[in-house]
């Protein structure tokens, strides 16, 4: 693998405060992306990093050879970090930028990538992928791998609605997420969602089982209340809502994305693949949300 940075200095992970990481490749999608990402490093005094990645595939091999082709894959990588650069200084001319030009596997890049940095932002789909596919691989996979939080920066939605969702639920494994919102939350000064789902267990549709209905939707509540708690005192300014509705965690956290600028959510998944790994409900989420998904991994 090799790098060619194309004439500003990368920032050292190591030095200072590490990089939000948005990659590239001149889609629609990636240039959404760069502004979210863009106004993200604005509101975090963060720098930002954007990353083009180059992979050859078969044409390093003799049988494909093909010898102008790396080359001109360099040149437009060049040409699309410098207009991604154009963008971010456009939108945020105070954000710290640096590009770079890797050369490598497209996935184990950005996923080396993602564990150096404050967190990795994609579009959903980049040029390789299918016009009918509501995500692409790259996004599922850096997603369901990543040890810091992936925003996945869906099409539409970039007007400002003023709240942020999070899905809850009654594991310490989802404080990551609740940490992350809170603070997205309160650097937009917005609304922060509290959406946890329900549902009755499958035995609970025999007739002979009598369940007071009250008392769960007052259960519910109660984990709600109980898991939210630190996180109202840590973030007073933070004015909370509590969803809590009966129904499907996916189908409650999609319905509150068509008001939101931001859904959260966390993942458990334990999978040897990236959607395993992922988990089945922010699987869902980044499939049918219509705004941006933070997944934060436990």
């Amino acid at each position: 693998m090799s790098s060619t940075n194309t004439g500003r200095t990368v920032p050292d992970p190591s030095e200072g405060s590490p990089p939000i990481v948005v990659a590239v490749d001149g889609s629609d999608d990636a240039t959404r992306a760069v502004r979210w990402a863009a106004d993200d490093a604005f509101r975090r005094r963060l720098p930002l990093r954007i990353v083009h990645v180059v992979e050859r595939g078969p044409y390093d091999t003799p049988r494909f050879a093909v010898p102008d082709l790396p080359r001109m894959m360099v040149e437009r990588g060049r040409e699309v970090l410098l207009e991604a650069e154009r963008t971010v200084r456009a939108r945020q001319p105070s954000v710290e930028v640096s590009t770079e030009l890797i050369e490598g596997s497209l996935t184990g890049i950005l996923r080396r990538e993602a564990d150096a940095a404050a967190e990795t932002v994609l579009g959903s789909r980049g040029l390789g992928g299918f016009a009918g596919a509501l995500l692409g691989s790259v996004s599922t996979h850096v997603a369901g791998h990543a040890h810091g939080p992936v925003v996945v920066v869906r099409p539409g939605g970039e007007e400002a609605r003023r709240e942020v969702v999070v899905g809850v639920d009654d594991s310490t494994e989802s404080e990551p997420a609740l940490a992350y919102a809170f603070e997205q939350a309160r650097l937009r000064g917005c609304v922060l969602r509290a959406v946890h789902a329900w549902q009755l267990p499958v035995h609970a549709f025999a007739p002979e089982v009598v369940y007071d209905m009250d008392e769960i939707r007052r259960a519910q509540h109660e984990v709600v209340r109980e898991r939210l708690q630190a996180w109202r005192e840590k973030y007073p300014g933070v004015t909370v809502v509590d969803d809590v509705r009966s129904g499907h965690p996916v189908d409650a956290l999609t319905d509150a994305s068509g008001r939101a600028d931001l859904v959260v959510v966390g993942s458990r998944g334990r999978g040897l693949i990236g959607a395993a790994l992922l988990g089945s409900v922010s699987r869902g989420v980044l499939h049918h949300a219509r705004c941006p998904v933070a997944v934060v991994r436990s």
